[in-house]
């Protein structure tokens, strides 16, 4: 089995526990990549978050495919208590975050590990921790603590600045007024010059920012601002740092909702999502990834995306198993122009090949690919509606270059999805594998599952997915509801069981 690096130990936070944001639908993705990738126990999933813990290092963490942006796990709670109070609801949310100086020295020196921190970053951390022992150390007489306060409430009043951006989107599975609210809150404070001690300037040395999403009950009540606002001053009191919007040294996330309540801090500053080796970005990495885990791609296999635009599909799966060997076909000269500059910048030459070539006519040998995958165009660049002949061409020529018993993983838009259920179904009541009352023998459609709750089989996709025969030599073996931002898309999968009829 592969080495993995023990657990970090630390006194008043439980050791070795993530979340992990997913786009919608990739959730149980993430939660069987955590499980076989960093062999995670605990692993829960929630819409948009998947929560585990993992023995493992920021290399092995960093390799994770399906996440968009990696937390060190705080704080998990149950969704706040909404009162009338609106005073007392604040004094909770702020215990969230409130602990003793203690507690965050532990904190940043497990993030500290995590990240790897090098250089300036790095000193500057080392400075902050002296200040926080220090600080945990001192005793002061209840007169210094009194003044002190004193003095902070008087630079909060005087001179905070709130930076704020505010976002609010209605997502299609919540109701209208569950409202997602996103805001960056930072208070500026003095810290170098003028007649200040260096004691407090030090302090004042490390930065934060406070990061809140809200959503449900509690955003009735509360703006993001508010609540940022409201921890932001409240960690200035308690460990001396200064809020810094534009460069912080650390992040302070707090999600509340209705499920939970949140708190973390994001263990590197890019996405996971953001690969260094596309140099045009096309599908969204995350979803590409997700597609080729679906493809059983196995050692020696040939793997072949014949609508392969900038190469996004092969990038990713020839990255995962580069035991494989990849072909990309495309029409467009532009998009293949592209697709060789990444192909470059990824330094898999000589992993993936390309030829120009028409989907409906490959100059391939039947029964020749073990895998095919593809993002069937849609939206502006490809009107179906105006070429009703084309999906099945399509599906007929992936058909006829796939082996007996390989797998074709398409992703398909909401139109896409209907006429390919069309097709499906007229193609498989002539279909010789179809039994004679009709019903077909094939294997029913999955859904990956969490703890044996299925996550992303998409609603209203599953009684057609489940009624549909075959097309031809293919059967159907799961279907997947996938969030690409502003539009909503499918992945299906066939497999060819038997040999394609002319």
């Amino acid at each position: 089995p592969p080495h993995r690096p023990g657990l970090v130990k630390m006194s008043s936070v439980e050791p070795g526990r993530f979340f992990c944001t997913a786009g919608r639908g990739l959730e149980p993705f993430l939660a069987r990549e955590v499980r076989a990738r960093l062999g995670a126990t605990e692993v829960d999933c929630v819409s948009g978050k998947v929560f585990f813990r993992a023995a493992a290092g920021p290399g092995e963490l960093r390799k994770l495919r399906s996440g968009e942006r990696l937390f060190l796990l705080l704080k998990k709670h149950s969704p706040l208590p909404v009162s009338g109070n609106k005073g007392k609801m604040l004094h909770e949310i702020k215990s969230l975050v409130i602990e003793e100086p203690k507690y965050w020295l532990d904190i940043i020196s497990v993030w500290r590990k995590l990240r790897g921190h090098e250089g300036k970053t790095d000193d500057v951390s080392q400075e902050n921790t002296l200040a926080l022992k220090r600080k945990s150390e001192e005793e002061t007489n209840s007169a210094s603590k009194r003044q002190k306060t004193e003095q902070v409430r008087a630079v909060l009043s005087e001179e905070c600045q709130i930076e704020a951006g505010e976002r609010c989107v209605v997502p299609e599975r919540m109701s209208g007024q569950e409202c997602w609210i996103e805001s960056k809150t930072s208070s500026e404070f003095p810290s170098k010059g003028g007649e200040e001690n260096p004691t407090a300037n030090e302090k004042l040395s490390f930065s934060f920012r406070v990061s809140c999403r809200c959503s449900g009950a509690i955003a009735k009540i509360f703006t993001s601002q508010e609540i940022g606002r409201a921890i932001g001053i409240a960690l200035v009191k308690q460990c001396g740092w200064h809020a810094d919007l534009r460069d912080p040294d650390l992040e302070i996330f707090v999600h509340l909702n209705d499920i939970h309540s949140v708190v973390g801090i994001p263990l590197f500053r890019l996405p996971l999502a953001n690969r260094e080796y596309i140099k045009t970005a096309g599908l969204r990495s995350t979803v590409a990834w997700a597609m080729a885990s679906l493809a059983e791609i196995s050692a020696g296999a040939l793997v072949l995306d014949p609508m392969c635009g900038l190469g996004t599909i092969l990038l990713e799966a020839a990255k995962e198993w580069p035991e494989a060997c990849y072909w990309g076909a495309d029409i467009n000269d532009s998009q293949l122009e592209g697709a060789d500059g990444n192909i470059r910048t990824a330094g898999l030459m000589d992993k993936i090949e390309l030829l120009k070539a028409s989907v409906k006519a490959l100059p391939l040998p039947s029964e020749s690919f073990d895998s095919v995958i593809s993002d069937i165009p849609f939206g502006k660049k490809f009107k179906i509606t105006n070429d009703a002949q084309l999906l099945p061409d399509i599906l007929q020529e992936m058909e006829r270059v796939l082996r007996v018993g390989g797998t074709i993983v398409l992703l398909l838009s909401r139109d896409l999805r209907k006429r390919m259920d069309g097709l499906t179904k007229c193609a498989g009541a002539d279909s010789p594998e179809a039994t004679a009352d009709g019903d077909s023998e094939a294997a029913p459609a999955k859904a990956l599952s969490v703890d044996g709750n299925s996550f992303s089989l998409a609603h209203g996709v599953a009684e057609s997915f489940l009624s549909s025969s075959h097309f031809g030599s293919l059967v159907p073996d799961g279907v997947y509801a996938v969030s690409l931002g502003k539009t909503d898309a499918f992945i299906y999968k066939y497999r060819k069981v038997s040999a394609a009829r002319n």
